[in-house]
């Protein structure tokens, strides 16, 4: 792929809005219309420590691409005290040229005793 092709996808490609639900209920725990998708740069989310009792999370998206694209995916990658502790790849496939997208993932909780403690993790001021 040349490096112009790469510079329209991402100057064509927009994150309009995102949120986290608990799947289970269908309530809302965090929203954002803050545009992620900036290359190269590393974005925080802060969300509330009461995400963790979820049993299964649903992280919805809005996503506008101007280009096509093939194979679209998304790499993401949690970090605690500066390692990353889970990562994930979701793949979403073909996107229209010109077209506006909305994705939903599912993330399950690991079992309780492999979980990280809400009492160790505090938002980083």
């Amino acid at each position: 792929m040349t490096s112009e092709r790469v510079k329209s996808i991402i100057s064509g490609f927009k994150l309009n809005w995102i949120n986290l639900r608990d799947a289970d209920s269908g309530k809302i725990l965090w929203q954002s219309t803050d545009d992620f998708s900036a290359p190269n740069e590393e974005h925080q989310a802060f969300v509330p420590k009461k995400i963790l009792r979820c049993k299964t999370v649903s992280r919805e998206l809005s996503f506008s691409s101007a280009e096509t694209l093939e194979n679209f995916w998304l790499h993401q990658e949690v970090f605690f005290n500066g390692n990353i502790i889970e990562e994930w790849t979701f793949e979403f496939g073909f996107v229209i040229p010109g077209s506006t997208n909305t994705w939903q993932s599912l993330f399950e909780a690991d079992k309780a005793d492999r979980m990280i403690p809400a009492k160790l993790l505090r938002r980083w001021e």
